[in-house]
């Protein structure tokens, strides 16, 4: 069981790792924010667009990358030589390694690379010919930004779930009891709530009576919707994970999976309000629930015995 666990964890933190890395290529590329069918993706060995083949966006981790043929994105390469002698039709990053662009190629856009480039005669760069220290521009920083907020939001959510976990063992059976009864009430009562706080919040605030009370509403909207998030992510894990098994490792499933959609353009944010909306109505249906449930009488002793 111990090996199961740990093969499990194993596998989700280098669905993770390999997530991230397929972001930062698709927002670096300049050209498309998501990956397609037709991209070249090698993440250790040989990138090869022979002549009078067609790809959108060739990306290469380490190894050595060849363009014969034709690229309709960008071409990115993180370490490796880079030979080009076909036509790139948006840009050419090239992080670590030389860069040779054949007599005959064509860029259209930038040629972007780590050290000097060697460009042949009858070459033809259409955009600039600029070195990555000089590259640093709003764009890059906007990848980084990205990874940064992805990285830090997933450690704040796994973080928050797992001490709502350890504080209230209960969390996880209550959970599992409103899914599996009320799935359809959850996400009623979720939506309800997801989009009526913030009217609440905005009526509270044109009251000058209760305006403080409608700014604290307005700062805690990212706690609360971040717990949804969370009970949300563990709702999704235990339909993945069943019980009796640990209620920590069906979090972790639902996060890791909510996680990696989020990389993903558009489908990250709509995942991310479904999983509110879903934590949500659980919370309030898990905790309607306990407050019907009628709590035990308590013994009353019996009357003393009647001498005599």
């Amino acid at each position: 069981m111990r090996a199961n666990t740990m093969r499990f964890v194993f596998t989700l933190g280098a669905v993770l790792v390999f997530g991230v890395l397929l972001a930062a290529p698709a927002a670096a590329s300049g050209g498309q924010d998501e990956l397609t069918d037709n991209d070249q993706i090698v993440m250790n060995g040989r990138l090869d667009v022979p002549t009078g083949d067609t790809v959108d966006t060739a990306v290469l981790f380490h190894g050595t990358a060849t363009i014969a043929g034709t690229v309709t994105n960008s071409v990115v390469v993180f370490d490796g030589p880079t030979d080009i002698s076909g036509h790139v039709q948006q840009d050419v990053f090239v992080f670590s390694g030389p860069v040779t662009v054949r007599s005959g190629a064509q860029i259209d856009g930038d040629l972007v690379t780590s050290e000097a480039a060697t460009v042949e005669p009858g070459a033809t760069i259409g955009g600039e010919q600029q070195r990555i220290s000089a590259r640093f521009d709003a764009q890059a920083f906007g990848v980084a930004s990205r990874i940064a907020w992805w990285i830090g939001y997933t450690v704040s959510a796994l973080l928050l779930g797992v001490l709502l976990l350890w504080l209230a063992p209960g969390l996880d059976a209550a959970i599992v009891r409103a899914v599996r009864e009320r799935m359809g009430g959850s996400i009623g009562f979720g939506a309800l709530a997801f989009f009526a706080l913030p009217i609440i919040a905005v009526l509270l605030l044109v009251t000058v009576v209760a305006l403080p009370l409608g700014l604290f509403a307005m700062l805690a909207f990212g706690l609360i919707y971040t717990v949804g998030y969370v009970a949300g992510a563990h709702a999704i894990g235990r339909l993945l994970v069943k019980p009796p098994t640990s209620r920590f490792l069906a979090f972790l499933a639902g996060l890791g999976l909510l996680r990696v959609l989020a990389l993903i353009p558009v489908l990250g944010g709509l995942a991310w309000t479904l999983a509110s909306i879903f934590g949500l109505g659980v919370l309030l249906v898990a905790s309607r629930r306990a407050a019907d449930e009628p709590t035990p009488a308590q013994e009353v002793p019996p009357p003393p015995a009647l001498a005599g």
